[in-house]
């Protein structure tokens, strides 16, 4: 047999109440000026990086047969 629970029982149930949903508002956006920008002059360093990584990455590959032709 099951036991009886202590906890007495609500015998009546509120009703539930209608919920409205609104949609949400957008807020609306101030146009952000554009601004031309020119990427030569933002971006000058990225280009000498990318030759420096470019130069080691070369190295290693050389050093890499260089060393595979010697072990073998």
């Amino acid at each position: 047999m099951t036991k009886k629970s202590r906890r007495a029982r609500r015998g009546v149930s509120k009703a539930a109440q209608p919920v409205r949903i609104t949609r949400p508002v957008k807020p609306q956006l101030a146009q952000a000026a554009v601004k031309e920008v020119n990427f030569q002059e933002e971006y000058y360093y990225v280009i000498e990086d990318l030759r420096r990584i470019g130069l080691i990455a070369l190295a290693l590959l050389v050093l890499l047969i260089v060393l595979a032709l010697l072990i073998a």
